[in-house]
């Protein structure tokens, strides 16, 4: 594993990613560029996944030989590390989903299901990913509840001053990504926390985006809810967390019914177990947990706050090199405000059509409309092709990036 380094070296860092020593058919090296949609995996991740299935494979909380055993300690064992990693006071407050869109799911069905209903308000954003949009939607249907959005300025950030008047509506929810997955918009999360707190509103936050790559203590934010996913910060796919405050999840009902969330089960009814098992229903992602412990190792042996800094000078050096493309428009506001997220349009070349070139030279991009269909219409354009870098992207990658679409634009003329 990378050792802690007040600078992180990307070049060193790449060391630890075996998919990085990959030539690609077309015999180009690959050039990873579409972290914001799944971070690549160090071998720390995929050794301790291994060690699990190879070494103390067996089901958790409910065996007495020594398998079951250890499995269970080192499950347990994760949970508390990523909790820490977040700075959750508590492990019970650390429960397990397969992602950031379960997590908001159980959010909605468990806790909205019980608070909230009709002329209710829920306060969300114009930039929300579907994850983040789509639950409340099904909800506000089903129980007629009103959704309000917080605009963008123009330059892509939260718009504070539209928000303040929307809290004049008595919110009982505000949910928010502290960093959007397209702009790369970095929200003042602590602010908009407390605004929310002063105006009786619980606060869901969707972070995704940024607990990979920022420093998010939860204590701190006083959030009442976070959000997000594992496979985005060097874990697995398929494990995801939702962290919450004790006594709000003391009071929510289960979201799944089934094995290990119940204390007591009679043909009449059933007692639900107590946190975190009650939202942990069935036989969990075990070895992908464990996979997710090892990854929150991994980021805090590089520091958070090293990560952070890091991807700012990525990010200030990407806005500088994108820019010098004739033609390329950058969405999101500037370095001081983002991470390291460049979604563009580059003149009227479709972005698919940009995505499918780049890769012909190694470089792995996204496009489309990334999951945030409202915010591409209100950008008015109908898709964008988006880079987003991580630990182990280097300024020589953007220089290849800005080269290659020059090339682009040759092309097509």
């Amino acid at each position: 594993m990378s050792s802690n380094r007040s600078r992180l070296d990307p070049e060193q860092i790449r060391e630890d990613f075996p998919i990085f020593r990959r030539i690609l058919p077309n015999g180009k090296p690959l050039t990873y560029l579409d972290s914001a949609a799944t971070s690549q995996k160090p071998n720390a991740v995929i050794d301790a996944m291994d060690t699990y299935y190879r070494g103390l494979n067996a089901n958790i909380h409910r065996g007495v030989h020594t398998l079951a055993e250890e499995a269970t300690e080192a499950y347990e064992g994760a949970r508390a590390r990523i909790g820490r990693f977040i700075g959750a006071k508590k492990a019970r407050e650390i429960i397990f989903t397969r992602n950031t869109t379960e997590s908001i799911n159980l959010v909605a069905q468990s806790w909205g299901r019980r608070n909230l209903s009709a002329g209710d308000v829920v306060i969300l954003t114009e930039m929300e990913h579907h994850s983040n949009l789509v639950p409340w939607q099904i909800l506000a249907a089903e129980k007629e509840l009103r959704l309000e959005f917080v605009p963008i300025t123009e330059d892509g950030r939260f718009n504070m001053e539209q928000y303040q008047a929307l809290l004049g509506l008595n919110p009982k929810l505000v949910g928010f990504s502290h960093m959007s997955n397209v702009l790369g918009s970095i929200q003042p999360a602590r602010e908009i926390i407390a605004l929310a707190h002063q105006a009786g509103a619980i606060v869901l936050v969707d972070g995704a985006q940024s607990v990979p790559h920022l420093p998010v203590d939860v204590a701190e934010l006083d959030t009442d809810f976070l959000a997000f996913s594992g496979h985005k910060m060097c874990g697995p796919t398929g494990i995801g967390v939702l962290y919450g405050k004790e006594a709000l999840l003391e009071s929510m009902p289960p979201f799944l019914g089934g094995g290990d969330m119940i204390k007591k089960v009679t043909l009449q009814g059933f007692t639900a177990n107590s946190l975190p098992h009650k939202f942990e229903a069935g036989t969990p992602a075990i070895a992908e947990v464990i996979g997710l412990g090892a990854a929150v190792d991994y980021l805090s042996g590089l520091g958070m706050e090293a990560v952070a800094a890091y991807e700012q000078e990525l990010a200030r050096y990407g806005i500088e090199q994108l820019e010098k493309v004739d033609g390329l428009r950058l969405l999101g506001p500037n370095a001081d405000h983002k991470g390291s997220v460049f979604a563009f349009t580059l003149g009227d070349i479709h972005p698919h059509d940009v995505a499918q070139l780049l890769d012909q030279s190694g470089i792995a991009v996204r496009a489309g409309h990334h999951c945030a269909m409202p915010l591409h219409q209100k950008l008015n354009i109908p898709a964008s092709t988006r880079a987003s870098l991580y630990i182990y992207n280097s300024k020589n990658e953007i220089d290849r990036l800005v080269e290659s679409l020059q090339s682009v634009k040759k092309v097509f003329g």
